[in-house]
């Protein structure tokens, strides 16, 4: 979170033409009333996780399991493999040359079995804590309980197939992509 992934992927969907997919999306569609997941996280975290419209309080369950590894592994565990699911239905009918899955756990949750690369999208912690203070008005506690529950920055590095260093500016960010897909043979048009 905050290392800009966002303007990493209006770049490729833009400028690259990728069919994006984004993980917390298909898993907001997935915890819906009626859909996938819904009634597993109700029967796991309980009715005090509900809205009075019987909607999830998605901010009341992250802030309990960012706080908690345990019950944040008990959602994952629920959540994770049907989005996952989801995720290959969508990019099998995408019929793109380019798809592109953003995840917080595209590592740990084996995504690296249906991506023929992992990109680590990087920017020094500090910063990223100053970009959610700035863009999501995240204290500093929270961003940094948030940061603790992901991979450190050495383990992305080992585990993830490219470094996107967005630390620097757009066009940089930019340049590192066009040279990436070039180097890749991926056809983007």
């Amino acid at each position: 979170m905050g290392a800009g992934k966002s303007s990493v992927l209006k770049i490729l969907e833009d400028e690259f033409h990728a069919c994006v997919i984004i993980a917390d999306e298909v898993g907001r569609e997935l915890m819906e009333p009626g859909h996938g997941c819904y009634d597993q996280v109700v029967e796991a975290f309980g009715e005090e996780m509900l809205l009075p419209d019987r909607r999830l309080d998605r901010e009341k369950l992250g802030d309990l399991v960012f706080q908690d590894k345990e019950k944040l592994a008990v959602l994952n565990g629920i959540v994770h493999p049907a989005v996952k699911e989801e995720i290959r239905r969508q990019a099998s009918r995408s019929g793109s040359s380019l798809v592109v899955i953003e995840a917080a756990l595209l590592v740990e949750e084996g995504y690296r079995e249906i991506c023929d690369e992992l990109w680590y999208v990087y920017v020094p912690a500090q910063e990223r804590i100053k970009r959610l203070y700035e863009n999501r008005g995240y204290s500093e506690v929270k961003s940094y309980a948030i940061i603790s529950n992901q991979l450190s920055d050495t383990q992305f590095r080992q585990s993830c197939d490219f470094l996107l260093d967005n630390s620097r500016s757009i066009e940089e960010t930019r340049r590192q992509i066009e040279k990436r897909l070039s180097e890749s043979g991926i056809q983007t048009l």
